[in-house]
């Protein structure tokens, strides 16, 4: 039902954006797809919401409706009694992400163990292909199940239609045009995670590369790395009121590597590096501010999360923003590009 605005910035980690001027809160897939549906045939704005962890709003809010994702449900295929195979679990978009990793852990689903700590929901997972630690979920995402805005209709994607690609994928190469309704993973099933590939994570854990762990201890391990980054939830942390991981490590030709810069060969013969890297190397370490303002800077924990230090404005987040990326250009001519969805305003 249809309820009066609400201020965005209660609504999103960064604890940014100003009002909308309509609200509907869906708790079922009738309601979100009704709610949706109606306001594109009236030619009314949407800004589908669920976990509000990749999105930076304008302090002049949005003039529109902002349809809130609520539905729930997990719902595994087999037992908890079956210990050989597989599981396809089918998870509502509006579930907690989180919540559903340590309900994974839990009952022995393996394959995003290392995805532990991560905001927002699991509608947005497949849209942004969301990936930490060696871990993406499109290496487990069976299909995606949405509603088609441009065709007024549900459609079902399997993985190999998904277009997924680095923090990519088809629904964010056609944004607004897809609405989540839920995602099906294929896990496996047992004790141990899946083979621990990513260097810090492996030295955490006290194993070799390749080696594999207990699902519990890889979780806590992930969960005590993301802490120490200021990237778990923390509404005393002021390190954590941000939207993540600002901008999305680059994808370079190898001979546009500046010298002693991390590099990761990809498929296509060019190679990704760090954003961290390049945004220290330019001058930007961790906790920097802009000068004269205490509003927003670099988190003190991880220099490629902008936090609100209280009291910020969504002008000012995006003024640090842009210092960084122009920063980082004109030190290496690489251009950094933004990872969270900007709604009502620009980089």
């Amino acid at each position: 039902m249809p309820e009066p605005g609400h201020r965005l910035g209660d609504h999103t980690t960064l604890r940014l954006g100003g009002p909308a001027r309509r609200w509907v809160t869906a708790t079922t897939e009738a309601e979100l797809v009704e709610a949706v549906d109606a306001a594109d045939r009236s030619g009314e704005p949407v800004l589908v919401l669920a976990g509000g962890s990749n999105l930076v709003v304008a302090d002049e809010g949005f003039d529109g409706v902002v349809v809130e994702v609520a539905t729930r449900g997990v719902h595994p295929d087999v037992d908890d009694d079956v210990s050989c195979g597989g599981v396809m679990v089918t998870v509502a978009a509006g579930e907690s992400w989180d919540d559903l990793v340590g309900t994974a852990v839990e009952r022995g689903w393996i394959g995003i163990e290392a995805l532990s700590g991560i905001p927002g929901s699991v509608g947005a997972t497949p849209i942004q292909n969301v990936g930490a630690y060696g871990q993406e979920v499109s290496q487990t995402v069976a299909s995606v199940r949405v509603w088609d805005r441009r065709l007024h209709g549900v459609r079902t994607f399997a993985n190999a239609d998904c277009g997924f690609g680095y923090r990519h994928s088809r629904f964010k190469a056609d944004p607004g045009r897809h609405v989540v309704l839920d995602v099906t993973y294929q896990l496996a099933q047992g004790t141990l995670g899946t083979s621990v590939t990513y260097a810090e994570l492996s030295r955490r854990l006290g194993i070799e590369s390749g080696e594999r762990a207990p699902l519990a201890e890889v979780r806590n391990a992930v969960l005590a790395l993301r802490r120490g980054k200021g990237m778990v939830l923390d509404p005393d942390d002021h390190d954590t009121w941000s939207a993540g991981s600002f901008f999305t490590n680059p994808v370079v030709d190898a001979a546009a590597l500046p010298d002693g810069a991390p590099a990761w060969p990809q498929p296509d013969g060019r190679v990704k590096t760090s954003a961290a890297w390049l945004i220290e190397r330019a001058g930007f370490g961790k906790g920097y501010g802009l000068e004269g303002g205490a509003a927003v800077s670099l988190s003190a924990k991880h220099t490629l999360a902008l936090t609100n230090r209280g009291g910020a404005t969504t002008a000012e987040l995006l003024e640090l923003a842009r210092t960084v990326r122009d920063g980082v250009e004109a030190a290496f001519g690489i251009r950094l590009v933004n990872e969270p969805v900007l709604v009502g305003c620009e980089l």
